[in-house]
């Protein structure tokens, strides 16, 4: 098993609840220092307490288990709105927002996310046929033809 398996393991151990997952783990070296950026989430909402306490937990069993080499920042956070979707649990916490899809075919779709099940998305999209009015239509995406989803923050 790898050092970013073995941080996995470690974080899903020490998260607060059920509600909470591991988005992703990157270990980062520029030079002769070393970054671990480890992104959490929850199905209603990610706080900081949350993070800090898997930062402390996970900081020790690293320590503890030497998995570090070399003196290393570890920052524990959300994915934040411009970090891609990249789970089936992140895509349900995000029913109801609107998503910018990019296809591994490389054309970009937008709409509502409306549905997730275990092998697409739907969105609700707005079409527009000249000399109409503009109608929205459901569109299933099967995951593997999702290369990135980003969910659109509205300021109205």
């Amino acid at each position: 098993m790898n050092l970013k398996q073995t941080i996995e393991e470690i974080v899903e151990k020490h998260l607060p609840d059920s509600s909470h997952f591991v988005v992703d783990v990157q270990i980062v070296e520029k030079g002769n220092k070393k970054s671990l950026h480890i992104l959490i989430d929850a199905d209603n909402g990610l706080n900081i307490d949350a993070c800090a306490v898997v930062s402390r937990a996970v900081g020790e069993e690293i320590e503890a288990k030497e998995l570090m080499d070399t003196a290393y920042v570890m920052e524990v956070s959300s994915p934040g709105v411009d970090f891609p979707l990249s789970s089936r649990r992140q895509y349900q916490k995000n029913i109801g927002r609107n998503l910018k899809v990019t296809f591994e075919a490389g054309q970009e779709t937008e709409g509502k996310l409306t549905e997730v099940d275990q092998r697409a998305i739907q969105l609700m999209v707005k079409k527009k046929e000249k000399g109409k009015k503009v109608v929205e239509e459901p569109l299933s995406i099967p995951f593997d033809q999702i290369k990135k989803s980003i969910v659109l923050v509205s300021f109205k």
